[in-house]
């Protein structure tokens, strides 16, 4: 001990803490306070002190997690069935705001013809697998009306068709497939600018569907609106199918042709309406069978 206290580390460290005393002593005095055995005491042990109160809380902290996990845990789950709820009443009123909008544009249809005899509007099932030509099938049937060859259609324009129907299914072929024909006429041009609605394969692959014979003098423009001519018996007359998207000359080079952008896109449709009745329904069918 003797040793230690005679050593040349003693003595520096009592310098150095000598050293830290005057400090904190000039550095009470310059504040305008006198040192005092209490203020002095406190200033060496306040960063101790610090440390001691940052422990604490952690530990106080630590405690208040373990004792109370259980309470915890079921406010935790508590709040997460409320956010699940929460969400849940929130798809519905989306659901629900969705489907006011699609009936508010149904009866904008009923409005503006008021010879259509329509259906309520039908949910889109499904789309057929594999098919190019986004056929797809709807929840109504004869249950509601619905026949064979029925058109199918959205405030926007039409859609297509009805193929196949059972009581409460119906099969709908888009203006997308070339298996279905549609006379259509510019709603704005001179009558020689009508043809054949047509789908195709490349048309298809772009959401287009294809105008055919079409006359070489016509004067169609990208962006005219085509419509359905009605007189086939099979469509309402004057109803919209799309834009022309670009004109061009047929394979044959004996007509013209062009694409058209369908009104809607065919292949994100999640309600159409089913026009079961309209002024001029299969009145083709009688004029052919009158002319033969």
């Amino acid at each position: 001990m003797r040793e230690f206290l005679k050593s040349t580390r003693f003595k520096v460290l009592l310098a150095f803490l000598a050293f830290l005393v005057g400090i904190m002593i000039y550095a009470v005095t310059k504040g305008g306070y006198s040192v005092s055995g209490a203020s002095f005491v406190n200033t060496i042990t306040k960063p101790f002190r610090s440390a001691s109160n940052g422990i604490s809380m952690k530990i106080e902290h630590w405690l208040d997690k373990v004792t109370n996990a259980t309470e915890y845990y079921n406010e935790n789950q508590r709040l997460k069935q409320q956010i699940g709820e929460l969400n849940k009443e929130l798809t519905e009123y989306e659901a629900l705001k969705e489907e006011v909008e699609q009936l508010r544009k149904f009866v904008t249809i009923k409005e503006e013809h008021q010879d259509y005899v329509i259906t309520q509007p039908c949910d889109v099932l499904g789309y057929v697998a594999n098919d190019p030509f986004k056929s797809f099938t709807i929840d109504r049937g004869t249950d509601v009306g619905i026949e064979p060859y029925c058109p199918v259609v959205t405030a926007e324009g039409l859609v297509g068709i009805t193929v196949e129907v059972s009581e409460h299914v119906s099969t709908v072929r888009t203006i997308l497939s070339p298996d279905l024909s549609v006379a259509a006429i510019c709603s704005e041009s001179s009558s020689t600018d009508y043809g054949i609605i047509e789908g195709s394969v490349l048309c298809a692959q772009q959401g287009l569907t294809k105008l055919i014979h079409l006359d070489l003098e016509n004067k169609l423009e990208a962006g005219d609106l085509m419509v359905t001519t009605g007189t086939s018996g099979y469509f309402p007359k004057g109803y919209s199918i799309g834009t022309v998207k670009s004109v061009g000359i047929d394979s044959s080079g004996l007509s013209a042709c062009a694409e058209i952008e369908p009104c809607i896109d065919i292949s994100r449709l999640s309600s159409v309406v089913v026009i079961t009745d309209f002024s001029g329904k299969n009145t083709g069918e009688e004029e052919t069978e009158n002319e033969d």
